[in-house]
């Protein structure tokens, strides 16, 4: 079995989570909301907007479970790359249809793990505006309850030491929403279904971050 198929393990993403508890904590001050809303076990998708590198690291490091990320393969480099495999995260490749990150995917969700998501695909604005039907697959072949997630504060200023980060010591929220499921109850997985599922799932994700935004005061 090679470097690029060997399966994510649970107690790989739970080394992850200790490290990111470590650093997250260490370096910044995060404000955890809602964390209870995760289900303690069971499959689960965390869905996160995504506005900066942190946010990926911030939620390892604050979710009460290990988490599994989907990451774009140009993460994978160097020492990153058995680093991060080593930790439980699945390396993505969003050219193509990549049947080995969906077959780990849904391999998570199947032992009753965490998987992590960013929905939007890509780092951007972080506002869910666009979304790609990939979660809408996971949430519905893999039967998993979807768990918005909404990081805030990780954009609104650069740190002096580390203009890449926000500022040492600052504070960045991280709430968690009501689990929903995606899909209408049919199990079906066609196009239309997708499309559907994916239709629900923006509104929920826009709802919360609304929500998440108004609660924190970070309008």
């Amino acid at each position: 079995m090679t470097a690029a198929t060997v399966a994510p393990t649970p107690r790989g993403a739970a080394v992850g989570r200790g490290i990111g508890i470590g650093l997250m904590y260490g370096l910044f001050r995060p404000r955890v909301l809602g964390a209870w809303r995760v289900p303690a076990s069971g499959p689960v998708i965390l869905a996160v907007n995504h506005a900066h590198n942190l946010d990926g690291p911030m939620l390892m490091g604050t979710a009460p479970r290990p988490v599994h990320f989907l990451i774009k393969k140009e993460a994978f480099v160097g020492p990153l790359d058995p680093f991060l495999r080593g930790i439980g995260q699945l390396k993505v490749d969003r050219t193509t249809v990549d049947r080995t990150a969906i077959t780990q995917a849904l391999g998570v969700l199947a032992d009753g793990g965490a998987l992590g998501i960013f929905p939007e695909g890509t780092r951007g604005e972080g506002d869910f505006a666009s979304l790609r039907a990939g979660l809408a697959y996971f949430a519905v072949r893999g039967g998993a309850p979807i768990v918005p997630v909404a990081v805030l504060g990780s954009t609104e200023a650069r740190g002096r030491l580390i203009p890449a980060l926000p500022p040492l010591r600052s504070r960045v929220d991280v709430v968690f929403g009501d689990a929903f499921r995606a899909g209408d109850g049919s199990g079906r997985r066609t196009r239309k279904a997708l499309d559907e599922a994916t239709v629900r799932i923006q509104a929920e994700l826009t709802a919360h971050l609304g929500n998440a935004r108004r609660l924190t005061g970070r309008l």
